[in-house]
């Protein structure tokens, strides 16, 4: 990505943040946007979640996002309406600032896709 690009995501997912902060009363991080995006892909009420929950939901929401790359595909959802992907290719070795960048733009797009936040 460019110097520009990199700003305007950051501009971008800074006014996102600030709406979710809106409704949720504080700014989330981007594991705390990941978790709500695996609840609202899950169709589970928010209520408490076990441990071994919130890292399924944490799961199925990055399948979500990293299938917007191609790297996975719905496959079905299961008799407890957890819903399950396919992985179609390998994700390439990356920095963890390239994976919070690839993480982050998949982000906007689901928010943007969803009518949620359209950014400025």
């Amino acid at each position: 990505m460019t110097e520009e690009e990199i700003l305007v995501l950051k501009k971008n997912w800074k006014q996102l943040t600030e709406k979710l902060k809106d409704v949720f009363e504080e700014e989330p991080d981007l594991q705390t946007v990941i978790f709500l995006i695996g609840v609202q892909e899950s169709g589970l009420l928010a209520r408490s979640f076990s441990k071994e929950e919130k890292t399924n939901l944490m799961h199925i929401a990055t399948c979500k996002l990293l299938s917007y790359e191609g790297y996975y595909s719905f496959s079905k959802t299961d008799e407890e309406g957890w819903p399950h992907y396919d992985k179609r290719k390998p994700i390439p070795a990356m920095s963890l600032k390239e994976q919070d960048i690839m993480l982050k733009k998949a982000v906007l797009k689901y928010f943007k896709d969803s009518g949620f936040f359209i950014p400025e």
